[in-house]
């Protein structure tokens, strides 16, 4: 699919003024950080996805390789435990999908005060992951790789004395 489709990646909700839903969405939004409720309405879709699929592989019996792979993706993104089934997939909520976001994990690091100067801190190309600079907030971190996130070394933020990174840390 070319990226300059018309394809929406999300589904907005059916009925556009519920107070509850609202409350709730903008709780999300500050407490991750994220942009607008775009970003939650796309990891509310990812979320559903995961559950369909689910369904689907619990529907049928014989087929337990692609069940096999399906949960290893999702444990390779620390999305599930270890131990976790397909029936856990089923009870997962949307704050499961976001926790895995690059915004999120450098945030719970302790690499910036705020969900939001996490999200500055990418976007502006302060951070590496594996080695490689990365400037998508949203990105999603393997288990494997989170350990590798920091600050790039050609960053001003990775002197441990810059203005910010020492209102970070303490």
């Amino acid at each position: 699919m070319a990226l300059g489709s018309n394809t929406k990646f999300y589904e907005t909700p059916n009925h556009p003024y519920q107070g509850e839903r609202i409350a709730d969405e903008s709780n999300l939004v500050g407490r991750y950080g994220l942009k607008n409720k775009e970003e939650l309405w796309r990891a509310q879709s990812e979320l559903r996805g995961f559950r369909r699929e689910a369904r689907e592989l619990l529907g049928r019996t014989t087929e337990t390789d692609e069940a096999d792979e399906f949960l290893a993706r999702l444990k390779r993104y620390g999305i599930l435990n270890e131990q976790d089934t397909l029936d856990d997939v089923l009870s997962l909520d949307v704050t499961d999908v976001l926790e895995r976001r690059l915004q999120t994990v450098v945030y719970r690091k302790g690499y910036a005060n705020t969900p939001e100067q996490a999200r500055q801190f990418i976007v502006h190309g302060h951070v590496e992951l594996g080695g490689q600079r990365v400037t998508r907030p949203s990105m999603k971190v393997e288990v494997a790789v989170e350990d590798t996130v920091g600050f790039d070394e050609n960053s001003s933020l990775s002197d441990e004395l810059h203005p910010e990174r020492a209102e970070a840390q303490e």
